[in-house]
């Protein structure tokens, strides 16, 4: 019994070492000693030696379990799956995805007995990709240099709208990626998410769009207002809609849907979305 992962949940297998069913103790013990094993028993839930752990540990939460058998690919037992080992698991993925979601790697260890060359190095490799990756904003605005110099007005806006897009998609981003997480969606329903994501983000969109127009419009003028009253709306659509979608596409191409982190989502918004507010700029203001 010391060397027992669990006596709650006890595996039934046959001759062959292939798990027939599953009794709990209790069942057991409680039984009238003439009963057969094979009519108490369950049939039994497995996960194979191949299964990716995270789900293995998900599958256990999620229907209750003490512990699951872990068969080989010939459906003999080879071990047990505990709610333990389940709770570590997904201790140490939530770990990673939080980590990753900010744009830094996993230190793997306690924070203060972290070395702070370790800290540097889990950082510094996203910080160049997002430098580089920050570049397409500097070109956009390098493009439309002619048109601010036009109407130097469109540059204050400039931070609010691509924080507004950043925002919006690292929100959709946080929540399907927890839902892939869940299993409550999955790479094949990627055609629903856009559809929710492209609905949210117009709703949300429309309602900023509004507050954005009010305020411009009463400052400046009813046409900078519509400007970004209409920049709003598009770039919250389309932020929602992109970063519903990336998580699903990372899945599907077998990457971790964290590597397709908030920052990555911030960056390439911001840059759309430059060019989403001049080409709405060039279309309502007389440049």
């Amino acid at each position: 019994l010391d060397d027992a992962e669990t006596i709650y949940t006890l595996p039934i297998i046959d001759a062959s070492r292939h798990v027939v069913g599953v009794v709990s103790l209790r069942t057991l013990m409680r039984a009238d000693p003439t009963t057969r094993v094979d009519d108490l028993m369950s049939p039994a839930l497995t996960v194979r030696t191949d299964e990716d752990d995270e789900t293995a540990a998900r599958r256990i939460t999620d229907k209750g379990l003490l512990a699951l058998p872990v068969v080989d690919s010939e459906e003999r037992l080879v071990g047990i799956l505990t709610i333990d080992d389940a709770v570590r698991i997904l201790e140490r993925e939530e770990s990673e995805d939080t980590a990753r979601l900010g744009g830094v790697e996993p230190l793997g260890r306690p924070y203060l007995s972290t070395p702070i060359m370790r800290l540097v190095r889990s950082r510094v490799v996203w910080l160049l990709v997002l430098a580089i990756g920050a570049t397409l904003t500097v070109q956009v605005l390098s493009v439309f240099e002619a048109t601010l110099e036009q109407v130097t007005v469109l540059a204050l806006f400039i931070p609010l709208l691509i924080g507004t897009g950043g925002n919006t998609g690292n929100q959709a981003a946080t929540t399907v990626t927890r839902a892939l997480a869940l299993d409550d969606v999955r790479p094949r329903d990627v055609l629903a998410v856009l559809g929710r994501e492209l609905r949210v983000g117009l709703a949300l969109g429309a309602l900023l769009g509004a507050v954005g127009f009010a305020a411009t419009a009463l400052v400046y003028e009813v046409r900078v207002g519509l400007v970004i009253g209409l920049t709003l709306v598009a770039v919250c659509t389309m932020a929602a809609s992109i970063g519903g979608v990336m998580p699903l596409v990372a899945r599907k191409v077998g990457v971790d849907p964290a590597v397709f982190s908030n920052p990555f989502i911030t960056t390439f918004v911001d840059a759309t979305g430059l060019v989403l507010y001049f080409l709405i700029a060039h279309a309502l203001l007389p440049l």
